[in-house]
């Protein structure tokens, strides 16, 4: 222990921070475990860590600093590599001319400084911060990647087996691919983005290819974010690697092919259904994931509002007729009907279920996966299915004039009839199925309700700030001027997002008589909406400010996921 060292630690006695016998035992335990001897301090319990920030800033004379409230360049911070920082406990914050500023926790430890300007051929200015507050600096700076998980992996595998991979991409043979696909490299990096995804709870996993690299993007709550990029010389083996998953033909780069697999990951059974697309750069590969272990299918957890959630559960106690769920790609239709599915269940009802493909698997009722291949069409499977004595049908969904005809033929002979249309409102629903040559009088005859839905993201319990907004923002949106507004701040139990997981917001009409006679007269869209809202049906647009009013979500959520009601 040098002299400096020694005023060090004999100051901190006499200035009452720890006792001679707690200093005795840190010192054996420093020499026993070596590691640092500030953290010993704290880790035992002896001192508190601001205490001795505020006591080395003093005795140093090098300032204090809040890391959490700075950000530091990406060109800084690749100054200092992920293991040093971490293994230092030290995070860059700033570079001018020759210097880096640098926050550490143990700024007595020489060799630090030392290994720093060897690493950075910088010259080193140091500034104190707790190590807590370091450590989540790391955490939100330093995430663990792509990038990170190629390089561990090439470092763990030998030359050889990554030289494959050095050819031109159009040079690239299929036998190469064949051989290098089985190697540990690329089995590895496929198995990491597809566990991180699951990880980080993402829904999509897209693999594109760019001119000069390759990139990983994760949609997250409804919302994409670049995961990172890999070296583009890995694409085609990364790409091959998935369809050999998925039963794929790999020799075919000119058409698009989709497939699925199952794995078990963090030990949940994960189902991942893929398409492959070519383009001009490549073959981009979109995975959907399908974590069923962490699907609530229950009405009353989906986020409805109460009038519209029991209105639903009335009318899908029905024994005949028709009820729509619609709405754009990705927006929960077929978890909505599921849930319904759920609730209407019992062992005295023939359900059966045609899909394409099949994302929930539900004991008890019959499903069927559509095949194209084999001309096993919606239509088709229809046309069997009514032959097999069913009272409750669903329809994954509703596609083409066939289908959409056979399901209200179906809904008008006794049977309880479920399926998703893609529109973006329910009074636009009626529109839509007159456009496609459906007869104004069937449709009155057989739908009982139409519901259309949107998710928003949720903002995260533990984060989440006062948004204090003018009263003349709240008055147009009609909010309460009392209300409590809420808005996104970013913590680490939502990776510095501001929402965690989503919520849906519906418009429900239901049909009753005054509805029946306008989509028999013309089926106007607009005449349909004013009629339902007199009769008290809530807009997407309101029952997300509902939600904004609970403190459930923020309003920049729902204005982007909602439009303005047409007055």
């Amino acid at each position: 222990m040098n002299e400096g060292k020694k005023d060090f630690t004999k100051l901190l006695v006499e200035k009452g921070l720890i006792t001679q016998e707690q200093l005795v035992n840190t010192r054996q335990l420093h020499i026993e475990k070596g590691g640092s001897f500030n953290d010993i301090l704290v880790n035992l319990g002896y001192v508190d860590e601001r205490d001795l920030m505020i006591f080395l800033s003093t005795y140093l004379s090098i300032p204090p600093i809040k890391v959490l409230n700075l950000k530091a360049s990406p060109e800084v911070l690749k100054l200092i590599p992920k293991n040093v920082a971490r293994k230092y406990m030290v995070l860059p914050v700033g570079k001018i001319g020759n210097t880096l500023t640098v926050a550490l926790t143990d700024p007595l430890n020489v060799l630090v400084f030392e290994d720093l300007e060897r690493i950075t051929g910088c010259e080193i200015n140091p500034v104190i911060a707790s190590r807590s507050e370091i450590k989540q600096a790391l955490d939100i700076h330093y995430k663990e990647s792509v990038t990170t998980a190629v390089e561990e992996i090439m470092q763990g595998s030998k030359a050889a087996t990554i030289e494959v991979i050095e050819e031109k991409e159009e040079e690239i043979k299929d036998e190469d691919i064949l051989r290098s696909i089985e190697e540990a490299p690329i089995i590895k990096l496929a198995n990491y983005i597809l566990k991180k995804a699951v990880e980080e709870g993402a829904s999509d996993i897209l693999i594109e290819p760019l001119a000069d690299a390759s990139r990983v993007r994760y949609r997250i709550d409804g919302i994409l974010r670049e995961a990172d990029t890999f070296p583009r010389k890995m694409h085609n083996f990364v790409i091959s690697r998935v369809k050999v998953m998925a039963s794929m033909n790999i020799t075919e780069h000119r058409l698009p092919q989709e497939g699925r697999f199952c794995l078990n990951i963090l030990n949940r059974n994960i189902d991942f259904r893929i398409s492959i697309l070519p383009s001009t750069s490549g073959e981009k590969a979109a995975l959907r994931v399908l974590d069923k272990t962490q699907v609530l299918l229950n009405l009353d957890s989906l986020g409805f509002e109460e009038r519209q959630n029991s209105s639903l559960k009335k009318d899908s106690a029905s024994s005949y007729g028709m009820i729509l769920v619609c709405g754009p790609t990705g927006c929960g239709k077929t978890t909505t009907l599921y849930s319904i599915l759920k609730h209407i269940y019992s062992p005295e009802k023939n359900i059966i279920t045609v899909e394409d493909p099949i994302e929930y698997q539900f004991e008890g009722i019959n499903q069927v996966n559509v095949n194209y291949e084999v001309d096993l069409t919606f239509a088709s499977s229809l046309r069997s299915i009514l032959r097999q004595d069913p009272d409750i049908i669903m329809i994954g969904e509703i596609r083409d004039f066939d289908t959409v005809d056979i399901a209200i033929k179906a809904a008008l002979t006794g049977h309880f009839v479920l399926s998703t249309l893609h529109t973006t409102t329910a009074p636009g629903s009626i529109t839509r199925l007159i456009n496609m040559k459906v007869e104004p009088f069937l449709l009155s005859s057989t739908l009982i309700g139409i519901l259309a839905q949107r998710l928003v993201r949720k903002l995260c319990l533990k984060c989440k700030e006062v948004n204090n907004i003018s009263s003349d923002i709240k008055k147009r949106y009609n909010m309460s001027k009392d209300a409590v507004i809420f808005k996104p701040k970013g913590c680490k139990a939502c990776s510095y997002q501001g929402y965690k997981g989503r919520i849906a917001l519906g418009e429900y009409l239901h049909i009753d008589s005054e509805i029946r006679r306008l989509i028999n007269i013309s089926g106007d869209e607009n005449k349909i909406r004013r009629a339902a809202r007199e009769r008290g049906m809530l807009s997407l647009r309101e029952q997300g400010i509902l939600n904004v009013e609970k403190g459930i979500t923020s309003l920049e959520e729902v204005l982007r996921a909602t439009l303005e009601d047409n007055k």
